[in-house]
């Protein structure tokens, strides 16, 4: 069904004049709903049995010359339309005073129906949709039609595939057309809609972004008592930031959202073409991690629960109890191995735990980022405002009562004899008192800021003490089976470790004849990962110009976006020419010294990448390049 409301069963004097004055073309079944522009009627066409959707303009308003001809004209325009997210109509007729237009049928329910049935979307699934019906109105916008009435109500999401289609062009128009007066829904009208103004495609833009926020929130940005209200609020009120409501959205997601609704037409995306790529960037850059990395970086790769106290509270009962049997020596080496050696076997025994299931130390990278990015979006709800007051200077009193500490150890190094010591003494104890109880006061504030304790960790496994843990997992585990790799990694990751791995399994001598392969494999690994993110920003920037992103003034922008994804290429295509290489080794059709020659020029790769990266950063300093003043921060 096309998921509108049933006015009933009860039959017409309407239903059956239409019905007989399409006896033999179109069998009715019954009426799907009803709005002030039309009724909607679910029938079948008889000739080729199938079912359809027949949209009826009242028979007051038909009487109506130029409403008649409007809808007519209008509905021959949308007609003409050919997408898969959009409805196809297959008809428009005029016929024994009726008129009329036949559109397939949707076995489904709109965008309203879904939110309000079962809450917001999340917000990848919103993402989706939005995307899909980003893709058809950049269709009927390249063919001169703005819709006009981009709304939840008319969007439409098949049961059986999930496909998103666009229905209702009824009241669509050429471009720049004023049309005849002010035509719409209030709550997602766009400002020069509502004050009858000049319309092109980023009309719909701010309607689809009133879309993605109720679709998002499950609440709209602009409500009143009257529709007078509404269009006056839409015209004159900022909408609230998507992030303000509380709501665990994606930063980039919500910004995109922020940009639709912006109050004039050139701050917010370029075209609906455009809009459909930051959406699409939105949905790669927010991909779901496995489970596995999900939880070791949420708790099985921490050593900060409640067990853990428990170890500690047991390692200094345990190292005093020994220190009274075996004397002082014995318990100090208990109490030191207790707070190196078993903290580092716990990580040695998670990195080992996380290897099995096919995982290596560079998987951690993202899985980090992305869990720190989550709890700075969630975060950043609730304290928008920056650090307070105290917390800015918290940092000074903690230096100050830290160097008067310093200051006091030195008297107290003088022995007791000194006349100073006592006094040292007493500073000492109350510099450290100060210090820690700051320190303590100091990460509870900026914990509340940030997520402390996950940016601490990462930093633990991405630096030597986390490689160095892996490192002896991996050797713990021998020749024993691990799962195959993840598909959630970026490319050049999944090849640089298929080459490593390669590399490892080579005979000795020929590990040794092609040098210190890993450490070129990594450097083109990180190479490729800077181009990515460098490539990702710089398109990001364009996407934020509206119309000036395809002025001469971005033109070196482009060019400079241009480079970055060629040579991610080159770098991608140098690391799959090393595990070609590696396994025509193995098979023995290539020789080592053959394969070094590729490593030159893999090497040479990445010099050019460096090179380009480090000229990039050069330019941007110098350069500051424009940004829309209408994007909120977040």
């Amino acid at each position: 069904m096309l998921g509108m409301t049933r006015s009933g069963d009860s039959v017409d004097s309407l239903f059956l004049t239409f019905q007989s004055a399409l006896a033999g073309r179109y069998s009715i079944d019954r009426e799907l709903g009803r709005g002030g522009m039309g009724i909607v009627y679910l029938a079948r066409e008889v000739h080729l049995d199938r079912p359809v959707a027949i949209k009826l303009l009242p028979p007051a308003r038909a009487a109506q010359a130029p409403l008649r001809q409007r809808f007519l004209r209008e509905a021959r325009l949308a007609a003409g339309l050919s997408h898969p997210n959009i409805i196809p109509i297959h008809a428009v007729e005029d016929a024994e005073g009726f008129v009329f237009y036949v559109m397939a049928f949707v076995d489904g329910e709109t965008l309203a129906e879904r939110v309000r049935q079962r809450g917001p979307l999340p917000p990848s699934e919103a993402a989706r949709v939005l995307r899909e019906v980003a893709w058809a109105l950049a269709s009927a916008h390249a063919q001169g039609l703005v819709h006009r009435d981009v709304k939840p109500d008319n969007i439409l999401i098949e049961r059986s595939t999930g496909r998103v289609l666009v229905t209702d062009f009824g009241i669509a128009a050429a471009a720049g057309d004023a049309g005849d007066g002010i035509s719409g829904t209030p709550e997602f009208m766009s400002p020069e809609q509502a004050l009858g103004g000049q319309i092109d495609a980023r009309s719909d833009l701010y309607g689809l972004g009133a879309t993605a926020f109720f679709a998002l929130s499950g609440r709209l940005p602009f409500e009143g008592s009257s529709a007078t209200e509404v269009l006056a609020r839409q015209v004159t009120e900022p909408p609230p930031p998507l992030v303000s409501l509380g709501l665990t959205v994606p930063r980039k997601l919500a910004l995109i959202v922020d940009r639709c609704l912006a109050k004039p037409p050139d701050h917010r995306p370029a075209s609906a073409q455009a809009l459909a790529e930051q959406l699409g960037l939105a949905l790669e850059q927010r991909r779901e991690l496995p489970a596995a990395l999900r939880a070791f970086v949420k708790r099985y790769g921490r050593l900060d629960g409640g067990g853990t106290l428990v170890a500690l509270f047991l390692l200094l009962s345990g190292s005093i109890v020994i220190a009274a049997l075996f004397g002082r020596t014995p318990g100090f080496v208990t109490l030191l191995l207790g707070v190196t050696v078993a903290p580092f076997a716990y990580l040695v025994g998670a990195a080992r735990r996380l290897s099995l299931l096919g995982f290596t130390h560079q998987d951690l990278d993202p899985a980090f980022k992305g869990e720190i990015e989550q709890a700075r979006e969630e975060l950043t709800v609730e304290h928008r405002s920056g650090p307070s007051a105290v917390e800015r200077h918290l940092p000074l009193v903690m230096k100050g009562s830290g160097a008067v500490g310093v200051l006091a150890t030195v008297g107290l190094l003088l022995g007791p004899s000194s006349p100073f010591f006592q006094a040292a003494a007493s500073v000492f104890g109350l510099a450290y008192g100060t210090t820690v109880l700051t320190s303590v006061a100091y990460l509870y504030l900026l914990q509340r800021r940030r997520d402390v304790d996950t940016e601490f960790w990462a930093r633990l496994w991405m630096g030597r003490i986390g490689k160095l843990a892996f490192s002896v997992a991996r050797k713990l585990l021998g020749t024993r089976a691990i799962a195959p790799a993840m598909t959630h990694r970026a490319t050049e990751l999944s090849l640089g470790m298929a080459a490593e791995q390669l590399f490892e399994s080579l005979p000795k001598e020929s590990r040794q004849a092609l040098g210190d392969l890993p450490a070129l494999l990594r450097r083109l690994q990180a190479d490729a990962q800077s181009l990515r993110a460098r490539y990702d920003e710089l398109q990001e920037v364009l996407g934020d110009g509206g119309d000036a992103a395809a002025s001469t003034e971005y033109a070196d922008l482009r060019a400079a976006r241009d480079r970055m994804h060629a040579k991610l290429g080159d770098a991608v295509g140098a690391l799959e020419t090393i595990r070609l290489n590696l396994l025509r080794l193995h098979a023995g059709s290539v020789t080592v010294a053959g394969l070094t020659t590729h490593l030159g020029l893999a090497a040479a790769v990445s010099d050019d990448v460096e090179r380009l990266i480090a000229a990039q950063e050069e330019v941007e300093q110098m350069v500051k390049f424009p940004r829309r003043a209408s994007v909120t921060p977040v």
